[in-house]
């Protein structure tokens, strides 16, 4: 693994196509510039799309042919998510990458158009539906990136019998813990399914470290609390590190070739909050087979979706 690895590192993506969710801010926004910089056809896949439109456009003025196109996708509806697969699939287009970045956190408690926990239904049940119906499509050599957190400590476990918090007192740190903890079960099943068919594609996760993005400002707006707000403004300035750096690992994790099925790529430094991409270590919880079995088969009852992962 190269040292002080960075988005000049990225090789030559010309002829490959990725699609990226959350793409019109933060990570997902600095990724799509990074991969279209790389030669890539760039499908930004967003919840809002005059705020898509912004970041295309905003791309575009610094790299006037990049290849970039907006795809309607609400993570939080089970319909938008298998709406965007169905456009998506009958186009023929084969998928190179399939960055699953998008997400909500430490959100007050609200429901997914379908009922499910903002953050678990967010965060892990919309992207399990979306790889899922997207399998088809992904290339020989594909790779599906599943963006997790530092996060992932913060939950004593998930509750797969009261997953959408429905009997609990919500704790909307210890939701947001479940749901990237999920992300981080979610790759880990994914990677031994698609090893055990022979299939060609490789599942990684990545985390972004603590970096300086919109995300963390989206529950104090919801709450219209000045004090949360202030709270993580002085967060980002003291502690966090550029969105540019935070999206390094999943850029790493979704491009360079010494990446291997079932690494999880984070930052280098300290606490592994900032830094340069490396391979890190999850929980041991996030590496349990059963959990991450029984999370799957759940996740299969909630979204209804099958993963066809054979070649």
């Amino acid at each position: 693994m190269a040292k002080g690895w960075t988005a000049r590192d990225i090789g030559d993506l010309h002829g490959k196509t990725a699609v990226i969710t959350g793409a019109s801010s933060g990570l997902g926004l600095h990724c799509s510039r990074a991969l279209a910089a790389a030669g890539a056809h760039v499908i930004m896949a967003c919840r809002n799309l005059d705020k898509g439109a912004e970041a295309r456009q905003t791309i575009q003025a610094e790299l006037p042919d990049a290849e970039l196109e907006l795809q309607a996708l609400d993570l939080a509806d089970l319909g938008s998510v298998a709406t965007c697969a169905r456009t998506l699939t009958e186009r023929g287009e084969g998928i190179d990458i399939l960055l699953n970045n998008a997400g909500v956190m430490a959100v007050p408690l609200s429901r997914t158009a379908d009922g499910f926990e903002m953050q678990i239904g967010t965060n892990h049940l919309g992207h399990f539906a979306l790889t899922g119906q997207l399998l088809p499509r992904l290339r020989a050599g594909a790779r599906v990136v599943t963006v997790s957190s530092q996060a992932h400590r913060l939950t004593p476990g998930i509750d797969l019998d009261d997953l959408n918090w429905e009997r609990r007192r919500y704790r909307p740190w210890q939701a947001y813990g479940d749901s990237k903890l999920a992300n981080l079960l979610f790759h880990n099943e994914l990677h031994r399914r698609l090893t055990q068919a022979g299939r060609n594609c490789t599942a990684v996760a990545a985390h972004p470290g603590y970096a300086a993005t919109h995300l963390q400002f989206v529950a104090a707006e919801q709450k219209q609390s000045r004090v949360e707000a202030m709270f993580m403004h002085v967060g980002n300035t003291l502690l966090a590190q550029s969105g540019q750096m935070g999206a390094l690992p999943s850029l790493y994790a979704a491009t360079a070739p010494a990446v291997a099925g079932g690494d999880f790529i984070g930052p280098d430094g300290i606490q592994q909050m900032r830094g340069y991409p490396t391979t890190v270590q999850s929980r041991r919880m996030a590496q349990d087979p059963e959990r991450a079995r029984q999370l799957w088969q759940r996740s299969l009852a909630l979204t209804g979706v099958d993963f066809v992962i054979d070649n």
